[in-house]
């Protein structure tokens, strides 16, 4: 099968390769599955650039967590799909249900990624992807999608009608965010760097009466923007992705008992952190890291019964990954960033 790697050491996308490899053989409990398509997240990003969390790369890795398919052949001891399904892999492998007691490995870094033809995974850790969505689609999923769920809709206070939603940015996480908080009958607040893309993303809801805008380098006090919109009341939640260079304006921003879900960090970002705006507000941070597989699946059913479609910027050909990097690395983007198989 062929599959696209990074080079063990490698700080650049010089190192991503197209190799061919053995095809993998399912073990009793896993499921293999053809990929369709797989999507790119930030971390996959930071993972070939040498900026993750993690130690630098020490072998040939198979890239990307996100990806979507149909499963071709079962382990003797599989119960929950048969050959045919439409399927997705979770994000970490595998944390099934109940709260995180551990951290459990996550696909494409530590353990081998998605974007391959074929992949081999335990059975719970694959769902079934939503009927109405396409391959492209249901690759969005896993990472972006579910942290946006675990965000919104169960980590600490859910998100709750004629309450007021705050997504920095417009990337995978934030529109999901965004979708869901508006389908729970929020009001909500973007920002972007870009009138273009604060555009381009309203335009994709259509109660666009409940939907702000705020272009964060026209209005760096952007926390004060946010109280003015909400006449002093401040965001009862909001979807924190700019980690230590964002959050003291978080908690400005942040209305009295309000909720902050710190989802992601950027390496180069830093800023006073000091948490006293938050005890003095009662307010709330809570970490997310992505989600169970249980909390997949009840995503899955709340994008099927709301008609949600994830939004996809641009699809990319399996040899154009270098070009997905690139188009990610550039930011102009809304949504998700999807490669095709």
């Amino acid at each position: 099968m062929k599959a696209c790697i990074l080079r063990k050491d490698n700080i650049s996308l010089d190192g991503v390769d197209i190799v061919e490899m053995p095809d993998p053989e399912p073990g009793p409990n896993d499921v293999l599955i053809q990929v369709r398509a797989a999507s790119l997240n930030y971390r996959d990003y930071l993972i070939v650039t040498d900026n993750y969390a993690t130690a630098a790369v020490d072998h040939d890795v198979i890239l990307l967590s996100d990806a979507s398919g149909e499963v071709t052949a079962i382990g003797d001891n599989v119960t929950r799909f048969k050959t045919g399904d439409r399927v997705a892999g979770t994000f970490f492998q595998v944390w099934k249900d109940g709260p995180m007691t551990f951290l459990p490995p996550a696909l494409g870094v530590p353990l081998e990624g998605v974007l391959s033809e074929y992949i081999n995974l335990h059975e719970d850790g694959v769902v079934a992807i939503p009927p109405s969505l396409s391959f492209e689609e249901a690759a969005s999923l896993p990472c972006a999608g579910v942290t946006a769920w675990n965000a919104t809709m169960v980590a600490g206070q859910t998100v709750r009608p004629g309450e007021t939603v705050l997504t920095l940015g417009t990337g995978g996480v934030s529109m999901f965010a965004a979708q869901f908080a508006t389908a729970a009958g929020a009001n909500l607040i973007l920002t972007s760097s870009s009138d273009e893309k604060l555009e381009r993303a309203v335009s994709l809801f259509p109660n666009r009466d409940a939907i702000v805008g705020i272009n964060y380098i026209k209005c760096p006090d952007w926390e004060k923007e946010v109280l003015k919109i909400t006449e002093g009341r401040g965001a009862d939640h909001i979807i924190e992705l700019g980690g230590a260079g964002t959050l003291s304006r978080s908690y400005q921003a942040l209305a009295f008992g309000g909720k902050i879900a710190l989802i992601g960090f950027r390496p180069d970002n830093t800023g006073d952190c000091n948490p006293t705006p938050l005890m003095m507000k009662d307010g709330r941070i809570h970490g997310v890291g992505v989600g169970s597989t249980r909390m997949f699946e009840e995503m899955n059913r709340a994008i099927e019964t709301n008609h949600i479609k994830p939004h996809i910027d641009r699809v990319f050909p399996f040899t154009g990954i270098t070009d997905a990097f690139k188009h990610l690395a550039s930011g102009n983007f809304v949504g998700k960033i999807v490669v095709s198989l």
